[in-house]
């Protein structure tokens, strides 16, 4: 399954949708805006919560909690490495590793691919084309690339 995240350029606080191959709008991200830290929740079309996305505060690196109704399904966290960033997924047994810079990386699990993200190039906002393999639920790996997403991000504004 292929989906493609198009971010607005001209938003205030995080606000973007998750399209399908042929464009239709499958999801839709929405981030909370006066808060601490990062907090986003995924949505299906018809405004049900799928995932929310919470980081945590005052850790020496970049945490993020993922929850599923209501349940912490996953902690990603941003691994200490000297020339490049990689990240865990605890409770789910995921590794991603790769050019975050360029937003081109992979999710896997005991060296069996999960998931890919690749930068969409000469789009107006950022795009980025979402590679999941079929029969992996699309939900947890599309928050581990919001959670990517949202570190890269915060490197960028440092």
């Amino acid at each position: 399954m292929k989906l493609y995240i198009k971010q607005h350029v001209f938003t205030f606080g995080d606000k973007f949708s998750i399209y399908d191959e042929s464009g239709n709008e499958r999801y839709y991200v929405e981030g909370e805006v006066f808060t601490f830290g990062k907090k986003l929740h995924l949505y299906s079309l018809e405004g049900r919560e799928l995932a929310y996305i919470e980081q945590k505060l005052f850790s020496f690196l970049p945490k993020y909690h993922i929850y599923i109704n209501g349940n912490e399904i996953a902690e990603v966290v941003k691994e200490f490495a000297f020339f490049h960033n990689e990240y865990s997924v605890n409770g789910l047994g995921w590794r991603v590793d790769g050019n975050f810079l360029d937003h081109d990386y992979t999710v896997e699990s005991e060296g069996r691919l999960i998931a890919s993200v690749a930068k969409e190039w000469f789009t107006w906002g950022d795009a980025y084309e979402i590679s999941i393999i079929d029969g992996i639920d699309p939900i947890p790996a599309l928050a581990v690339v919001l959670v990517i997403d949202a570190c890269i991000e915060a490197e960028n504004n440092n």
